[in-house]
């Protein structure tokens, strides 16, 4: 075992500031008026699990489906781009059909891609390279930890700021997640070409 503790802090920041819990915080209160409930444990059980598997099996995961990172990346950042653009212009692109649950909800858009999405896998990736394993785990459980008290205490969060401060959030963080999704968009895109 090769704990560090300046690796186990640097994956944690690292994988904060890609996640962005606190930017989705608009996001997470619009998708529990939709849904009514969202199940925070489901939600940071699932992401932190989806994220701790990709970290070892992601690469050889999209060489089996015939998918580089990069190309996984691009398709993240049209996802992003389009909650981005729900969040700045307060329209809906995503159709509901009605069929959506708390635990769908929870596991889509929520846990995948909001959370482990593709900036955090191929962030995990990049990681990988640089980091003992067991440190990127830590930094993983460490984030999924405060995903799981950003999402349960989001109700309270939303009395504290009331409606309009809720709405100023939604769109700042809605051009933040705009300019993460073009970033991802344009740095991967040069690598396919």
């Amino acid at each position: 075992m090769n704990f560090d503790i300046k690796e186990i802090i640097t994956a944690f920041m690292v994988l904060f500031a890609v996640i962005d819990i606190i930017g989705n915080i608009p996001i997470i209160i619009d998708l529990r008026k939709k849904v009514g409930h969202i199940q925070s444990e489901k939600a940071s059980i699932i992401a932190g699990v989806l994220m701790i598997v990709f970290l070892f099996l992601g690469k050889s995961l999209l060489n089996v489906i015939g998918v580089d990172v990069n190309s996984f990346a691009v398709a993240g950042s049209f996802i992003l781009f389009f909650i981005a653009l729900e969040m700045i212009l307060g329209i809906t692109l995503y159709k509901d059909d009605g069929s959506s649950s708390p635990i769908t909800a929870s596991v889509f858009p929520l846990a995948f891609p909001l959370i482990a999405g593709p900036g955090s896998l191929t962030t995990l990736l990049s990681l990988r390279s640089e980091f003992y394993i067991e440190n990127i785990i830590l930094g993983v459980l460490l984030n999924v930890i405060v995903i799981y008290i950003v999402l349960k205490t989001s109700a309270k969060i939303e009395r504290m700021i009331g409606q309009n401060g809720i709405n100023i959030i939604r769109k700042v963080f809605g051009v933040i997640l705009l300019a993460i999704a073009v970033k991802l968009f344009a740095t991967n895109i040069k690598e396919l070409f």
